[in-house]
């Protein structure tokens, strides 16, 4: 299985980060060197889109959203903070809610989109996380989903901060299940 844009180290899943270009420049000057092209995209079996302040723009940007063909129909699709407005754009969220940062809000609600007031939300291959500590629960997400909940217990535990191990994966799955809309 191939992991989209995204860095972790676990066993059963390979991660790479992809950039539409070569180095990316984050909004503090960090250089970000990427590991495969926008075109891998479609190889994914997951793609995650993060956030940035420069996300209006890439939504403005035919060319770079063309780069995106995702299908939810044969991958795990996820988006944090202003992620939401790159799946909003490619028409990704439908009717769905989401969840994003309280900047990005205005912009992704101006998309026809409702921003809940909740850290994750997911229905079928799509899910959406709000503030940058969610991204633990996209993580979340892909590993239940990939490899199951006890390997994705085991990751949080490990990435927990030392004496919140406990703590951290049962609030990790919580979100994760309260991010699920109820069954009809």
């Amino acid at each position: 299985m191939r992991l989209g844009p995204l860095d972790v180290r676990v066993e059963g899943l390979e991660a790479f980060i992809t950039t539409p270009t070569p180095v990316v420049t984050s909004m503090n000057g960090v250089e970000v060197t990427g590991q495969r092209p926008m075109e891998f995209v479609t190889e994914a079996g997951v793609v995650l889109i993060g956030s940035g302040v420069k996300t209006r723009d890439v939504v403005a940007d035919d060319r770079l959203l063309s780069m995106l063909p995702l299908d939810p129909s044969r991958q795990l699709i996820g988006s944090q903070c202003s992620g939401a407005l790159v799946l909003a754009h490619l028409g990704m969220l439908g009717g769905m809610p989401a969840c994003t940062d309280m900047t990005s809000r205005p912009f992704v609600e101006a998309c026809g989109v409702t921003v809940l007031d909740a850290p994750f939300y997911v229905e079928g291959n799509i899910a959406t996380a709000g503030g940058c500590l969610a991204s633990q629960y996209l993580a979340t997400w892909v590993i239940t989903r990939v490899l199951g909940e006890n390997a994705a217990r085991d990751v949080s535990g490990y990435v927990a901060p030392v004496g919140e191990n406990q703590e951290t994966v049962e609030r990790a799955m919580r979100a994760v299940h309260a991010g699920e809309p109820a069954l009809p």
